[in-house]
C-alpha cells in the first residue's frame, strides 16, 4: 500500500487500539477511567453503604467516594448497584445496564487484528485489514450506544431520589467516542491507499500493453 494512505492507517489504528485498551482497563484498575460519574452532596449512598460524594461506573466494577476515602469495588462485569436517599427510597442499576460495557473490549481486541493486519503490503491482507477496521468500529459503536444508554438511565433514575446531584459522561465515554471517529478513518484510509495501488497497478499494465511500437520492418531488425 502506497506510504501516503500506509503511514496515516497505522497511526489511525495504533491510535484507536491505544484508547481502547486504557478505557478497557476501567475501574477498579484505572480509577479514571470511569464511563459514568455522579456528583451529589452525600445525601445518598450505595447497597446500604455510608453517604458518597461521588460514584463512578466503570466496566469492572465502580468507586464511591466516602469520609474515609474512595472505595472501589471489583465485581466484574454485569454488576448491580442500588442507590438510597435519605428517605430510604432507591433506585436500582441493573446488571442489564452494566453488562454490555464488556463490548470494549471486545473491540479492542479487534483493533488490534487490524492493526497487525495494516503492516501487510499485500492487497488482499490491506483489503481485509480495512473491513476489520469497519467491523471494529461497528462494535465500537454499539459499545458507545450501551454508554449513552448508561447515562441516560442512571441520570433518569437518581432525579427520581430528589437529591443534589449532578450526573455526567466519564472520560471513558468520550475516549469510545474518539477511538470510534479513529476506526472510521482507519478504515476509509486503508481502503482508499488499496484503490490507488490497484489504479496504479492498472495504469502500469495498460502501458506496458499499448506501449510504442515500431512498423513492419522493425522485427528484422537486429536489437
Amino acid at each position: 500500500m502506497s506510504r501516503t494512505y500506509c503511514i496515516p492507517g497505522v497511526f489511525f489504528l495504533f491510535s484507536a487500539w491505544f484508547l481502547l485498551f486504557i478505557v478497557s482497563i476501567s475501574l477498579p484498575s484505572f480509577q479514571a477511567m470511569d464511563i459514568t460519574r455522579v456528583h451529589s452532596s452525600g445525601q445518598v449512598s450505595s447497597n446500604n453503604n455510608e453517604a458518597f460524594t461521588q460514584l463512578r461506573l466503570g466496566i469492572w466494577g465502580y468507586c464511591v467516594d466516602l469520609s474515609a476515602g474512595r472505595t472501589c469495588f471489583n465485581t466484574g462485569h454485569g454488576y448491580s448497584l442500588t442507590v438510597t436517599n435519605s428517605q430510604n427510597a432507591e433506585v436500582t442499576i441493573g446488571p442489564s445496564w452494566t453488562r454490555g460495557l464488556a463490548t470494549l473490549p471486545v473491540a479492542c481486541c479487534v483493533a488490534f487484528i487490524a492493526l497487525l493486519l495494516s503492516f501487510s503490503q499485500h492487497i488482499t491482507i490491506t483489503l481485509v485489514a480495512s473491513l476489520v477496521s469497519f467491523l471494529a468500529a461497528l462494535i465500537t459503536l454499539v459499545a458507545f450506544a450501551i454508554n449513552i444508554a448508561l447515562f441516560a438511565y442512571v441520570k433518569n433514575e437518581l432525579g427520581q431520589l430528589n437529591i443534589s446531584e449532578t450526573t455526567i459522561t466519564g472520560p471513558g465515554f468520550w475516549l469510545t467516542f474518539v477511538a470510534l471517529i479513529l476506526l472510521l478513518l482507519a478504515g476509509c484510509t486503508v481502503c482508499f491507499g488499496r484503490r490507488r495501488d490497484r489504479m496504479a497497478g492498472a495504469t502500469n499494465n495498460a502501458y506496458q500493453l499499448n506501449g510504442p511500437k515500431g512498423g513492419f520492418l522493425s522485427r528484422f531488425r537486429r536489437n
